[in-house]
């Protein structure tokens, strides 16, 4: 996939998601076939930072990935062990924060913020170790809707600066944002394509016991209902125009048959 691209990977659970995700960057290794990230072999045991640099990881539970007592010093964390010069810490520091939005809070408590924010800074960790790909494995699944919401805008701000982001996620409405989708199943890959491509699969995503997004899950039971929706209605944009222009028909019928 092209840099600054959203991947969303799907499926039911026990499908491969999150071990997919550990593989990327090298938390797990292969006992069969060989990963490569960027041209290495997570195998090899002197590629493994080099690998965990270009690849981060955000968990699902944003507690867990949280080890200083100030904002500012937890997203230090990572360039420190990395050795890099205090300075350049500090401007690493300030640009992470600020491009999720949490430079406010760099001097804040971890604990006292929300669940939105404290992955918002364990983004911020990763971003500081100037990844080219950030991995979310299933990082708005403990969150209320104001956290995956304001998790999801940050998303569009890396997306916007060209980093790749693969969202591991169990919200098909998420993935209904993203560029590409991969729908997983025992293990291997089951559906890959664009949303479009993916949710108008209907019967095969039933059969994987996978619910549409709300949009083209409604406009489907309206097309089973008789109104003529296209296929490919996913927005809710498309859906009032598809609404519309089925009335606008309806009533045109009515007309013509008054005549």
């Amino acid at each position: 996939m092209d840099a600054g691209q959203l991947l969303a990977v799907v499926g039911g659970n026990g499908s491969g998601k999150s071990t997919l995700a550990k593989h990327l960057n090298a938390l797990l290794l292969p006992t069969g076939g060989t990963v490569l990230i960027d041209g290495m072999n997570t195998q090899d045991p002197d590629a493994v930072w080099d690998i965990r640099r270009r690849v981060g990881m955000v968990f699902q539970n944003p507690d867990n990935q949280i080890v200083a007592t100030v904002v500012e010093e937890d997203v230090a964390f990572g360039p420190e062990n990395l050795g890099i010069p205090p300075e350049e810490i500090r401007e690493r520091v300030e640009s992470s924060l600020g491009a999720v939005d949490m430079l406010r809070f760099r001097r804040q408590e971890p604990h006292l913020l929300s669940g939105g924010q404290k992955q918002r800074v364990a983004i911020a960790g990763i971003l500081a170790m100037h990844p080219q790909c950030v991995v979310l494995d299933e990082a708005t699944t403990m969150l209320d809707p104001q956290g995956q919401r304001e998790v999801m805008d940050t998303v569009g701000r890396l997306i916007a600066e060209g980093i790749t982001v693969i969202h591991i996620t169990h919200s098909m409405d998420e993935a209904l944002r993203c560029h590409r989708v991969v729908v997983m199943h025992a293990g291997r890959i089951a559906m890959d394509g664009t949303p479009q491509d993916v949710f108008s699969r209907v019967d095969e995503l039933d059969a994987l016991r996978l619910t549409l997004p709300p949009i083209p899950r409604l406009a489907q039971q309206l097309r089973a209902a008789g109104l003529p929706i296209p296929p490919a209605t996913f927005g809710p944009d498309q859906l009032a125009e598809a609404i519309a222009a089925a009335a606008r028909g309806a009533a045109e019928e009515r007309t013509d048959g008054l005549h």
